[in-house]
């Protein structure tokens, strides 16, 4: 029926039943340059999938349906389980069966990480609550697989066939691996917790152990298993904890609540107490933290993956909305204004693409002092700089969309409230930067790998030139006074790595903007200050077209 006191006009058909993958040109060229051009059917299959307006909907629906969690049955029996809404298992099925969970170790070779970050990079686009599971399992994999008993549980974890069943795992198809570390009263600060752990019989690797305490953030408290941090003899170890024991009881890991969160409304975190829990010694003892760092370097990866993905999703949202909505007799893309923020958005965004790509075939290859140092030390700098970036990012575009884009049945306010948690889960900023910091001190050969790559991508662009030398001049000088100092480092460190990926895999349009928009003094602290003769039109071209 229409409107009886107006005719609707200029506004902006909705987005959607388009392939994420056909449509993103940045992204495919960073698949086949880095080596995984053989996942591009599979990729084009799940972009068309994850691009149809029912599929995106359903994103919207199970984020605005939060998990609940149920302590006790009917009966006054214990059951301690979380329920989700009906899509959630859709899209956790979906990522399964496209690897997201396992195929960098059960497909390992060249571009095993590269084909994954890429699944990862459309499906983050559209539901970001479910990779919280997929990773955590993930990243779990290259520290049980160093056990023993792996393969006890390796045909589970590196099945396709996703099981949302509570139950012992020999009953199932598959399994998940959460994480538990932190707790109330330290947070990142690992060495404060008091959950403590005492062996049964003889203990030491590979044996058993009652765990007590709690974890005041237990990532995807559904899963099978979990990694937690716990104390014994004075020493802090890791320890794997079933959901269920082999007897068929459950273990005794009891929930508490289930947090409230901001964003990443559909996935579930939460507080549990562990009551004797049982749990198995992994690695060596007194060799936790260091487990869990490296079950972390993924996990961090998948940040700036994650935070990619939205920033990806934000910017095109804004580009479709700028072609179709008029204001004063020509498109918003026409506005001159409105043509410099988003083309500095769509810079950010082909940044942050091409150097999560490139940090994803750096886990492809471990020989290489470079491909290390950019593993230990550019990946927790990417997560500080890409995450922070991106949550100024999600509101400037939501700003492009004005009113509407503040309104919740559009999209702009989920992307927006999920931007945030990249930045603070696996270690808030200062936590990155200042490991960053350790680890150029800790490990030199890095260091030198990182300043000859820097000084040498560098040649023949005086602004680079200028800014790598500065860099390499304050962390060659006394550590004294360095740690204020250290997002500086860390943001130098990737806004050159990405001036260069652009230099050499992008247009000449696109990296002399950047480089001036970053480098020259030209550009701001807001989106949208950027040089008068900016190329708009080139930049456009590559970012977006419908």
């Amino acid at each position: 029926m229409p409107w009886a006191t107006h005719k609707v006009t200029n506004q902006v058909p909705e987005l959607g039943d388009y392939n994420l993958y056909l449509t993103d040109r940045i992204l495919q060229e960073a698949v086949r340059r880095e080596g995984a051009g053989s996942h591009e059917p599979g990729l084009t299959q799940y972009g068309a999938w994850l691009g149809g307006r029912e599929v995106m909907e359903l994103g919207s629906q199970v984020n605005r349906s939060a998990p609940e969690a149920e302590i006790f049955d009917c009966h006054g029996v214990r059951v301690d389980r979380v329920h989700f809404h009906p899509g959630w298992h859709e899209f956790m099925r979906a990522a399964f069966e496209h690897g997201m969970h396992s195929s960098a170790w059960s497909g390992a070779g060249p571009g095993a990480h590269v084909g994954r970050a890429a699944v990862y990079l459309l499906h983050g686009q559209v539901e970001a609550g479910s990779l919280c599971p997929t990773t955590m399992t993930s990243a779990a994999i290259p520290v049980l697989r160093k056990e023993s008993w792996f393969e006890t549980v390796r045909p589970l974890l590196y099945s396709t066939r996703y099981d949302q069943s509570d139950g012992p795992l020999a009953s199932k198809t598959a399994m998940m691996v959460g994480m538990g570390m932190t707790e109330k009263q330290g947070g990142s600060d690992l060495r404060s917790n008091t959950t403590r752990a005492a062996p049964i019989g003889a203990g030491g690797r590979g044996g058993d152990y009652r765990i007590t305490g709690h974890k005041w953030f237990l990532s995807s408290p559904m899963s099978d298993a979990h990694l937690v941090l716990a104390t014994h003899e004075e020493q802090f170890s890791c320890f794997y904890m079933p959901r269920w024991l082999p007897d068929g009881n459950r273990n005794a890991v009891r929930l508490q609540r289930l947090k409230d969160k901001m964003g990443n409304r559909s996935n579930s975190s939460a507080e549990v107490e562990f009551q004797d829990a049982c749990g198995v010694l992994v690695g060596e003892a007194g060799r936790g933290i260091a487990t869990l760092v490296e079950m972390a370097s993924y996990t961090r990866l998948d940040c700036v993956l994650g935070s990619t993905a939205l920033l990806r999703q934000a910017v095109v949202q804004a580009l479709h909305h700028a072609q179709h909505r008029f204001a004063f007799g020509r498109p918003l893309i026409q506005q001159p204004l409105m043509r410099a923020v988003l083309a500095d958005l769509a810079l950010e965004s082909e940044a942050a693409t091409v150097l999560a790509m490139r940090l994803a075939r750096a886990f492809d290859d471990s020989d290489s002092v470079l491909e290390r140092a950019y593993r230990r030390v550019l990946t927790p700098a990417s997560k500080f700089w890409v995450c922070k970036r991106t949550i100024e990012a999600t509101a400037e575009c939501m700003e492009v969309w004005g009113g509407n884009g503040y309104i919740e049945n559009c999209p702009m306010p989920r992307l927006y409230r999920e931007a945030p948690v990249n930045s603070i889960w696996e270690g808030s900023g200062n936590v990155m930067c200042l490991d960053v910091l350790r680890a150029l001190r800790r490990k030199p050969e890095l260091a030198e790998a990182l300043r000859e790559s820097l000084v040498g991508d560098s040649a023949g662009e005086p602004a680079l030139e200028q800014a790598a030398r500065k860099l390499v001049d304050l962390l060659q000088g006394p550590d004294e006074g360095l740690e204020p100092r250290a997002r500086f480092v860390a943001q130098q460190l990737v806004l050159l790595v990405q001036a260069n990926l652009l230099r050499r895999h992008s247009t000449k349009a696109v990296a002399d903007s950047f480089i001036q928009t970053r480098f020259s003094g030209a550009g701001g602290r807001v989106y949208g200050v950027v040089p008068e003769k900016t190329a708009t039109a080139a930049i456009f071209q590559r970012a977006w077209h419908e």
